[in-house]
Parts: C-alpha cells; sequence; structure tokens
C-alpha cells in the first residue's frame, strides 16, 4: 500500500513538473527527455489540467497585422501553406487546428460579404476569425466550453477596416459562439446556412476533451464514422441549396497500412444527399524526410502522411438533374508495356505527396514505383486505353506467382470522360483479378488514378477504385498523391469574391494506390 501511495505522490511531482515546464515556455522534446515521458503523455495531463488540448500555456498574443500580407487565393486542387499563418489572433497551440489560409480561401471562393458561415468544430475559433475578418457572420459551436472560452479570448480584437484592400467589405460582424453538439443543430432553421466550414476531430487520434461520452475524437473508426451520418444529415438540413459545405479531414495508419477514412467521410456526406464538387489535397510540411525517418521510411517500406483532403460538397438544388457517370459501348483495353527505367541514385520519396517537375514525371515515378516495391525488376506494366473496337490484350509469357509489382496505368482518365468511369472501374476490377494471381505473396498493385469532372461535380476516382477493390486478398497500403511543381497561383489576388481566377478548380494532383497482397 506505501508503494502505491509512493508512486501516486512520485506521479504527481511529475505531473506539476512538467505543468511548470510547459508554462515556461519549455519545449516537448526536451520535457519529453528529462522525465522520460512521451509527447502523447504530455498532450494527456495538460488536457486534463486545462480541459483543453493546448501546445502553449501562455495564451497572450500581440497583434502584428489583421490580415496576411501576400494573399493569394488559390486555382488549383493542391493546396501547400508553408508558412501556417499569424496574422490576427492565429497560432497553432490548439492541437489539429488548420491553417488559417484554408477558411480564408473557403469563405472569399464560397460566400459574400454578410453571408451566414457555420463551424460546428470551432476549437480555438479559426474559422470564426476568419468570417470577421472578411465581413462575414459567423455561427460558431464546440461541444467542449475551455474551447469556447479560448475562441472568445481569441476573437476579441478590435478591427481597423483601412487595413484591407476589399472594397466589397462593408460591415463587420461579432461571430455567435455557443456550447453545442455538432450532431444536434436544431438551434438553427432549416435553409439558414451560406456555408459550412469546418474541422472535424480525426477518429481517435487527437483527443481535445476528457468527456470520452460526447467528444468524437475519442471514437473508434466505426463509430466515429457513424457519429458523423448525424452531423451530415444536420449539415445537409440547415444548409441554403446551391451552397456549400468543406470540411477538412485526413487517413490514419493501422497495422503498416492506410485506413483511407478521408474516403470513408465522403462517402458519409454523400450518402446524406450532398454532391461532390471539389476534392482539394492540403500538403503538410511537418514530415520530416531526412536522416531518421528516411532511413525507417526504407527500411520498412512506409510513407509518412503527408496529406489530409479539403472535400468541398454542394447541397443540390430542388429538382436539380443528376448527370449521368455511365455511358453504352465503350470498351476499354489494359495492355502491357514496357517500363523504361533509368538506373539513378537518385533518393526516394518518404511521404505521401511526391512532387514532381512535369516533364519529367515519368522518370521520377517509375524509379520509386521500381526501388521501393520491385527493386529486383520483377514487375508488369499494363497501360489503360480505351474506344468501341478495343480488343483485350494477352500475353502468354506471364507467369504465376512471379512478379512483384504490377504497375496499371490510366492516363487516359481526363477531366471530359466522366460518363465512362463504371466502365473503367468494371474492367480494372477484372484486370485485378485475372492477374493478382501472377503475384507474390507480400507482392504490391500501383494503380495510377486522377479525379475527373462531369458538369458541376467532381468524380472522385481514387476513392471509387477503392470502393470497387474490396478484395479480402488486397491490402491497401498507400495512398499516394503526385502532384506538379509550381502548383500554386503565380499571380497576386485582391482579397474579395471578385478574386475568384475561375469557378472551379484545376484538378492538378492525381494518386497511386498501393495495394499489398495478402496471404490467405
Amino acid at each position: 500500500m506505501k508503494e502505491s501511495r509512493r508512486h501516486i505522490r512520485i506521479e504527481e511531482d511529475i505531473r506539476r513538473a512538467i505543468l511548470e515546464e510547459k508554462a515556461r515556455g519549455v519545449p516537448d522534446i526536451e520535457i519529453g527527455e528529462k522525465y522520460g515521458v512521451s509527447f502523447k503523455y504530455i498532450e494527456k495531463i495538460i488536457t486534463q489540467e486545462k480541459g483543453i488540448n493546448v501546445s502553449n500555456l501562455n495564451r497572450i498574443k500581440k497583434i502584428r497585422y489583421l490580415s496576411p500580407p501576400q494573399f493569394r487565393l488559390e486555382n488549383t486542387t493542391v493546396w501547400s501553406f508553408r508558412q501556417r499563418g499569424s496574422w490576427a489572433t492565429h497560432s497553432g497551440e490548439y492541437r489539429g487546428n488548420y491553417s488559417p489560409n484554408i477558411p480564408r480561401n473557403i469563405i472569399l471562393r464560397y460566400s459574400r460579404p454578410a453571408d451566414l458561415v457555420l463551424d460546428m468544430f470551432c476549437g480555438a475559433g479559426t474559422t470564426a476569425i476568419e468570417a470577421k475578418l472578411l465581413g462575414r457572420r459567423c455561427i460558431a459551436y464546440d461541444i467542449n466550453e475551455k474551447a469556447v472560452e479560448l475562441a472568445r479570448e481569441n476573437l476579441s480584437f478590435q478591427m481597423n477596416p483601412l487595413v484591407f484592400p476589399g472594397d466589397s467589405i462593408k460591415q463587420y460582424f461579432e461571430p455567435e459562439l455557443e456550447v453545442r453538439d455538432a450532431r444536434d443543430l436544431s438551434a438553427l432553421k432549416n435553409n439558414s446556412i451560406d456555408l459550412i466550414c469546418t474541422h472535424p476531430p480525426y477518429a481517435n487520434i487527437i483527443q481535445y476533451t476528457n468527456n470520452k461520452l460526447a467528444d468524437l475524437s475519442f471514437l473508434d473508426i466505426e463509430d466515429f464514422l457513424e457519429e458523423m451520418r448525424k452531423v451530415a444529415a444536420e449539415s445537409l438540413r440547415v444548409l441554403k441549396p446551391g451552397r456549400q459545405c468543406a470540411l477538412l479531414i485526413g487517413d490514419t495508419r493501422r497495422k503498416k497500412h492506410i485506413i483511407p477514412l478521408g474516403f470513408r467521410l465522403i462517402d458519409v456526406f454523400l450518402e446524406a444527399g450532398f454532391s461532390l464538387r471539389e476534392l482539394i489535397i492540403k500538403r503538410q510540411h511537418n514530415c520530416k524526410t531526412t536522416g531518421f525517418w528516411y532511413d525507417k521510411s526504407i527500411k520498412h517500406n512506409f510513407l509518412l502522411l503527408a496529406h489530409e483532403y479539403l472535400p468541398v460538397f454542394e447541397k443540390p438544388l430542388a429538382g436539380g438533374k443528376q448527370p449521368k457517370i455511365y455511358e453504352e459501348n465503350v470498351r476499354f483495353r489494359f495492355s502491357q508495356t514496357k517500363i523504361h527505367q533509368e538506373r539513378s541514385i537518385m533518393p526516394l520519396e518518404t511521404t505521401t505527396v511526391w512532387v514532381f517537375p512535369a516533364e519529367q514525371k515519368e522518370k521520377y515515378l517509375s524509379h520509386n514505383l521500381i526501388q521501393r516495391y520491385s527493386p529486383n525488376d520483377h514487375y508488369l506494366k499494363f497501360k489503360a486505353s480505351w474506344g468501341s473496337k478495343c480488343k483485350e490484350s494477352k500475353d502468354h509469357s506471364i507467369v504465376k506467382n512471379k512478379y512483384k509489382l504490377i504497375w496499371i496505368n490510366s492516363s487516359f482518365l481526363v477531366e471530359d470522360m466522366g460518363s465512362v468511369v463504371r466502365d473503367y472501374l468494371k474492367e480494372l476490377k477484372d484486370l485485378v483479378c485475372r492477374f493478382i494471381n501472377v503475384l507474390k505473396v507480400d507482392g504490391f498493385i500501383a494503380i495510377e488514378a486522377q479525379d475527373i469532372r462531369l458538369g458541376n461535380k467532381l468524380i472522385p476516382v481514387a476513392k471509387l477504385i477503392v470502393d470497387e477493390l474490396k478484395n479480402e486478398g488486397l491490402w491497401l497500403k498507400e495512398i499516394i498523391v503526385v502532384t506538379g511543381e509550381n502548383n500554386s497561383n503565380p499571380m497576386k489576388s485582391k482579397e474579395s469574391e471578385d478574386n475568384k481566377v475561375s469557378e472551379y478548380l484545376k484538378i492538378s494532383h492525381g494518386y497511386i494506390l498501393i495495394y499489398e497482397k495478402r496471404a490467405l
């Protein structure tokens, strides 16, 4: 008994010491080394002590400026912010909050001054701050009263219209903050919200409170998705027809393989009745790709998660027509082709975002896929093509259980081909089923994919492939995003609704889905 009490006293002494160190601004890595504790442990005791998951206990922030010095409205589907953004009262102290560049882009692109913006997972108030700065009305909810208190602190700044270049902003509004559950928006009327911009928690990754009964961040994947169905239904109800709902979500990893949480949450909102307008990739820049992590990535053959999804949904107009994703008499062919592999000592990519020069994409892609997944050259490559008179290509030299990699290239998919997606998915599944037997156990199938647009909707081809290939013999190992350099908008943009480059974003990324063959 005495030993147990002594252990409790030591535990309490360590907790107090860590909190004191945090209050003095000592970095987490130094605290961990000094007391022999993990980052998760530090995070846990701060949340227990303060009722909120923050990294900095000294929350007073001096405002240097109220708007970003060089803001550019994004016009492609890859958003990359090397600097998180620290204007107004924005900071990264609240664990897991997103860059203010995200709500600023969403608000400017999909709303007008004085529109009503909703954020039902407001956290420290990032969206609410941007709504206030941009002359939009805002309602912000969070289930954690401590988070709402922090958001109120962050919103307690005075406006100075002289700092804004946007001539169309004539009036500014104080956001309305309340402690409420995102699954119950009964305080809001049907069709009353102009825009939803929010960042829900990611299933059981970062915990934001100590209230496991109400906090969605404590739920594991299936329970999390089930509760998010309620959020999706309420979001559809309160949003005006024809208006948008944007949210940031990421994938997670279990047993060294990807759980496509982002794609699964997209399904939840589509099943609720939304359509998908855009699927944006938000690139992360806090992933270490050299030294220790580089060696681990190569040795254990895994990639650091470096991307999140920002789907933009739209509530359909009443009586609106749905575009068809099907066309008769379209035939596909998957032809075996050669890989032009140049021996090179170039380093391998170690994150899930591969950025290549456009003119050398094939070279870099080939090097990374083969060196990672088939270094001994035991691979097959198939290239898809289509047409009304396509004939199936056969190669009788293919030997059973010989190959380490099957690479399927579908670069023929372009934006105007939404009508043939179903045929393509069927033929792709048939190809995988036919050739999985020539793949070694623990071998890989790499499938290139490209989202395409059909009318005012986006067809998430990579997500549809993941839905289609639910084969017990395959395990989804990686979802890789491939994009070109210099995808950002080179033109300086004004911060107003006139800042729209085009009605829709340019699709500037593709995917590589890596499947691993499992032993049955």
